[in-house]
């Protein structure tokens, strides 16, 4: 199975440490970056740990958890090769993989509910690239972080 990072910020710990359990129960490799703390902590820190181990290849992809996913998303996307996608149902998960490649599931706790987590995680892992046209537009995202 995968080699996947997670993390979250403090809106985001229920949902990461259930993601964690789902996810070792279907014998994926799960390096959880935290938080371990129950406070108040700053989300781009998660993101860049989860980020990097994606775009250095330690890890297949990753997951990020904050109470809306924007900022988490926002701050992943700054990394080249990373590909986050904030994905709310299950058809966005799908899509972002078969279309977009993305390589890192972004997931808002305050939207988004333990059984419908599972859904997405599911429609996610179901999905890989399609590459053909797809592969076309993705290798253009790819230039402009060149430039």
């Amino acid at each position: 199975m995968a080699k996947i990072a997670i993390a979250s910020d403090h809106a985001g710990n229920v949902l990461r440490k259930h993601i964690v359990s789902w996810l070792a129960e279907r014998s994926h490799e799960v390096v959880d970056m935290g938080p371990q703390e129950d406070g108040s902590v700053d989300y781009p820190d998660f993101a860049q740990q989860v980020a990097r181990s994606v775009q250095g290849g330690s890890c297949d992809s990753g997951i990020l958890i904050c109470g809306s996913g924007m900022g988490m998303s926002i701050a992943a996307n700054r990394f080249s090769g990373v590909r986050a996608a904030l994905c709310r149902e299950e058809l966005s998960a799908r899509m972002a993989r078969l279309h977009n490649d993305a390589n890192i599931l972004v997931l808002g706790e305050r939207f988004t509910g333990v059984s419908l987590a599972e859904a997405i995680l599911e429609a996610w892992f179901a999905a890989s690239f399609e590459g053909g046209r797809h592969q076309r537009r993705v290798s253009k995202i790819e230039q402009t972080e060149a430039s």
